[in-house]
């Protein structure tokens, strides 16, 4: 590669693309950690895609009809906050650049979407960034069909390197992507074919602008330090009908030593050869300075998009007061007025007619009646629409053909799904859920984590949540899925009962706005056991006393979902032989545990006998049975301890002893 050539072709780009490069090179050496090799051979392209084709406002951004920009490949790390510095983001100064990877900067080792406004998504886990990109662009055609190009009309441009494309996550993105025609998403491959262990050849083959073409993309390839080919490529990009890929051809640490090499990708540090990097740049600067007359022309770029920030403004004020109203609550992510009272009007419905059916579909119930009034709701199944019973008929299905549809058929992509559902709630004005069996939260689990590290609130509705599912055995029957979603900090797992604690979960997991819901469901039909009216949100409190002891008190038995009428079962033969037993629901740890301490000992106070019961580990629930005044010896478990078995549920639960009659007998035990 002729840097010479490069630096005359074109000086006034080359010199703002060596701004990117020479912050990487500083900040990289001053940390001794990070990743210099993408900065330096994306900064071409990202140099001309801000300055000639994104639309955003510095000073705004969180400007909701801005262009989004997702760096995939988030190791390179220094190119979003190069950039971010550049154009004058407030939060991103110069002294951030120099904090790069220390401890309390906005500057962390990959970009993190809850340090600086400018950041859109939290990147890192290869892949995760691109699958973001298509819950980003599927949120702009959303809401551009239901409030107009006046309001919402942009585009969604991400970076994404060799190990992004890697990742299986990516072919479920791209898929979806291509067959929804998601034309405002535009990806640019770092093609540099370099990865960690050296040329990518040594690990992959793929014709990576076929496999795109095949999944129903536009295709374009450049030269990834042309400034005229990549401009013309993001051009044709913008027409197209389809989502597009562009192949921009680059050189991995561009004009360093270790250009070309699989060291080029890692932290450059020496200083000899950062010298030497920056002398064939032009570079005579001192470390971390950018001359005034290059930090004017990218705070000129940074602030190109005022003027449409401005008017769009102007469009948004003309709104009426009603529609302004409605935005600004989509936008924040608050839960309308009308959740309470219509999730109320069908507790009071299900607390009167007491219907025998399964949590699955009780969330269903709970759907048709908040899908109609929080009409930002897109929801989605992986392929198990009649199983997760996700979709209501109001909804309307979400296509290349329709726009307005609100439900996303997904197929079996449980990853790619939850990793779109991160995208929708990053982009904002959208509240994503959506449904796959609970055992599978093993595919979307990657997704989730970020969900919770992210800050963002989707609902993940997982069906088949026990032993219960019966006949399909062990392969889908979750047993440890519990305590590990419940290990994952800023999560929200519930476990319902019934009809009534279902659609309270459903009230607690769409008012939520910085932690994502799990809720577990079940496959078999639960009797109601919430039969007395109560206008309170009981499963707020995470726990709670559903029926207390008749006899003097002497047994605590708390339980989750399916298990709770098990519990009830053995209350009935506990107090029949004098045994007073109070029953404990519990469909939520984490809420139960955010209680004071004064409302967590009225529920479970010192003294009784304590049994726990859930179809599922014990592990997570010693927090319960052991502490809060608990004891080793007069506490225990009925549940699960090793996979389960084919055979139809109520031969399971004898076989495994999850029975009223065994919990009677773990308490007698006990006393």
């Amino acid at each position: 590669m002729d840097i010479d050539a490069l630096r005359s072709a074109d000086p006034d780009h080359w010199m703002k693309a060596a701004c990117i490069r020479t912050l990487t090179l500083d900040a990289v050496a001053a940390a001794n950690s990070g990743h210099s090799g993408a900065p330096m051979g994306m900064a071409d392209v990202a140099t001309v895609l801000f300055e000639k084709h994104m639309k955003f406002d510095a000073s705004a951004p969180n400007w909701p009809d801005r262009d989004r920009f997702i760096l995939s490949a988030g190791h390179g790390s220094m190119l979003v906050y190069s950039l971010l510095y550049l154009t004058g983001d407030a939060q991103i100064t110069l002294d951030e650049i120099k904090n790069f990877r220390q401890l309390g900067a906005r500057t962390a080792g990959h970009p993190e979407n809850f340090l600086a406004d400018g950041i859109e998504t939290t990147t890192g886990p290869l892949g995760q960034g691109i699958a973001n990109a298509v819950g980003f662009a599927i949120a702009e055609e959303s809401q551009r069909a239901h409030w107009g190009s006046k309001m919402v009309d942009h585009y969604t441009y991400c970076i994404a390197g060799d190990g992004c494309l890697m990742e299986g996550v990516s072919q479920e993105a791209i898929a979806l992507a291509g067959h929804l025609k998601l034309s405002r998403l535009i990806v640019m491959w770092d093609n540099n074919d370099i990865t960690i262990d050296g040329k990518v050849s040594l690990s992959d083959s793929t014709d990576q602008c076929a496999r795109f073409e095949a999944s129903g993309w536009n295709v374009l390839q450049c030269d990834g330090h042309d400034p005229e080919a990549i401009d013309a490529a993001l051009t044709a990009a913008k027409s197209s009908d389809k989502p597009t890929m562009i192949a921009c051809k680059t050189h991995i640490a561009l004009g360093h030593a270790a250009q070309d090499t699989s060291k080029g990708h890692g932290a450059l540090t020496d200083a000899d050869q950062k010298a030497a990097a920056k002398k064939a740049y032009g570079w005579d600067h001192p470390d971390f300075t950018i001359p005034d007359d290059l930090k004017s022309a990218w705070e000129a770029i940074g602030a190109r998009g005022e003027q449409d920030r401005k008017d769009w403004e102007v469009r948004l004020g003309a709104l009426s007061e009603r529609k302004r109203a409605e935005w600004d609550r989509q936008q924040s992510g608050e839960a309308p007025k009308k959740l309470t009272s219509v999730v109320r009007a069908l507790k009071k419905q299900v607390s009167d007619e007491q219907p025998k059916v399964a949590t699955r579909k009780a969330s269903e119930m709970a759907l048709e009646v908040i899908n109609p009034v929080m009409v930002e709701t897109i929801g989605g199944s992986a392929d198990l629409t009649g199983s997760n019973n996700t979709k209501t008929a109001d909804l309307g299905v979400f296509s290349a053909e329709n726009r307005k549809g609100r439900f996303i058929h997904y197929g079996i992509r449980e990853h790619g799904m939850a990793a779109a559902m991160n995208g929708m709630a990053l982009h904002g004005g959208a509240k994503p859920y959506s449904g796959t069996f609970m055992c599978f939260t093993d595919y979307a689990r990657p997704s989730m984590r970020l969900s919770a590290l992210m800050k963002v609130a989707p609902v993940y509705v997982m069906t088949h949540d026990s032993i219960g599912l019966g006949e399909d055995g062990p392969t889908h029957q979750p047993v440890e899925h519990l305590a590990m979603l419940r290990a994952t900090p800023n999560t929200l797992v519930f476990r319902p009962a019934d009809a009534v604690e279902t659609a309270e979960a459903w009230e607690v997991a769409l008012s939520q706005t910085d932690k994502p819901s799990i809720l577990a469901l079940s496959r078999q039909g639960l009797p109601t056991v919430r039969t007395e009216h109560k206008s309170k949100n009981l499963t707020e409190q995470g726990a709670y006393v559903l029926a207390d002891a008749e006899s003097k008190r002497q047994a605590i038995l708390i339980a989750t979902g399916s298990e709770v009428a098990i519990a009830m079962e053995a209350k009935a033969l506990l107090e029949g032989e004098g045994i007073g037993t109070r029953v404990v629901s519990m469909p939520s740890m984490e809420l139960f545990a955010a209680q004071d301490e004064k409302y967590r000992k009225r529920v479970l106070p010192g003294g009784p006998v304590r049994v726990a019961v859930e179809a599922a580990v014990r592990q997570g629930w010693d927090q319960w049975l052991l502490g809060e005044r608990g004891r080793d010896a007069k506490a225990s478990f009925v549940g699960m301890d090793s996979f389960g078995a084919s055979a139809p549920a109520g031969e399971l639960y004898e076989k495994f002893g999850i029975t009223a009659q065994g919990v009677a007998e773990k308490v007698k035990s006990l006393l």
